[in-house]
């Protein structure tokens, strides 16, 4: 299987089922010299792992990271990191008798057709549980970009139909609730809403937004390089991901030009800024310094216990009951996911930039 491996000079790439025996990725192109250890990336792995609510899957991982190279003495070698999360709760049981039928919503069809057979256990390489290696290698890259005084706040902005109000916004109080939701008011009401969505044996979809500060400008490239193209691939290749914005996203099909355009003006140090942000960071598909705002729209979670009607193996219509362990709703999860995959994506064009002009390769390499 290829296509699992993300980046270009930065790059990871992930491996590992959600029921084999461990879940884990490896990091190619992280400088020397970056503090690191277990702890760092423990932090953002606790923020998506299992059995935080009862909005979130039972099943009990406590998800500890193990780095296996890459690290000596409290640093980054330069070399290839390789880290590894075990799987101790599997319960491949609680599947198999979804291996007769193809589940609504999931890749189980796709991927008979695509290889000839399934891992029916969880999804095998189709669940959720792979983004622990995204988690693992996106928490180092945010580290890195914090040491350049780049900041990245991802929160949930919506649930259903309950959407945060941003007058009320809170960074705080994000993780103050279960959902990381920036509005009290709003994560009250989405969880009164969740509840509903469980006693009806039905799962709910949201919007998980992401906001990076402290851009240089010029990231990305005018072409196929993108950054808020690379952007778009990132954020898409995370399951449950059917939209991605950039800024005002769809809202710009109705605005006009007088509207949508951001002027520029001077701050008060004499530089170039812009007034508004409906671009949401990027203009040309490159970084314009004003903080980059993104997206993410997720599908509700497929798995559910109502009836629901497919087809199986034998070619029959039956319908069906999914037993096992799900997440009512997929985003509080993907919330850590989501900020993960753009701190990768602005790394890699960090680097990448590095090389866009003759004077700042001289002045790199002035001795």
């Amino acid at each position: 299987m290829a296509g699992s491996t993300f980046g270009n000079l930065l790059k990871i790439t992930t491996w590992g089922e959600s029921h084999g025996k461990g879940i884990g990725v490896v990091v190619d192109g992280c400088p020397s010299g970056l503090l690191l250890c277990e702890e760092d990336i423990q932090l953002y792995l606790n923020r998506r792992k299992p059995g935080q609510s009862k909005f979130t899957t039972p099943r009990k991982e406590d998800d500890a990271v193990e780095i296996l190279s890459g690290v000596f003495e409290g640093k980054t070698t330069g070399t290839p990191i390789s880290m590894v999360v075990w799987n101790e709760n599997q319960k491949s049981k609680d599947y198999s008798e979804i291996a007769s039928y193809y589940r609504p919503g999931h890749a189980d069809f796709c991927f008979d057709e695509k290889y000839g057979f399934r891992d029916y256990r969880g999804g095998g390489r189709s669940s959720g549980r792979e983004t622990i290696g995204r988690v693992a290698a996106g928490a180092i890259a945010a580290k890195l970009l914090k040491e350049m005084g780049i900041s990245i706040l991802t929160y949930t902005k919506s649930i259903g139909p309950i959407q945060v109000d941003m007058s009320h916004f809170d960074s705080d109080e994000i993780y103050r609730n279960p959902l990381y939701m920036p509005d009290a008011s709003a994560a009250e009401n989405a969880s009164a809403y969740l509840e509903a969505c469980l006693s009806n044996r039905n799962s709910s979809g949201g919007v998980v937004e992401c906001i990076v500060e402290g851009l240089p400008i010029g990231l990305g490239d005018p072409v196929f390089e993108k950054l808020d193209a690379n952007l778009a691939k990132a954020i898409m290749s995370i399951g449950a991901v059917k939209g991605f914005e950039i800024g005002d996203g769809m809202d710009v099909a109705r605005a006009t030009g007088l509207t949508n355009n951001d002027a520029f003006c001077l701050n008060s140090k004499g530089g170039i800024t812009k007034k508004t942000n409906h671009s949401g960071g990027t203009l040309g598909g490159m970084s314009d310094g004003s903080p980059l705002v993104l997206r993410a729209a997720f599908k509700p979670t497929p798995s559910i216990a109502a009836t629901q009607h497919t087809v199986n193996k034998s070619g029959e219509e039956i319908d069906i009951s999914i037993k096992g362990r799900h997440d009512p709703i997929i985003v509080p999860r993907a919330v850590v996911v989501v900020e993960a995959m753009t701190a990768i994506t602005v790394l890699d064009a960090l680097l990448s930039n590095m090389s866009a002009r003759m004077d700042k390769i001289k002045e790199f390499y002035k001795r």
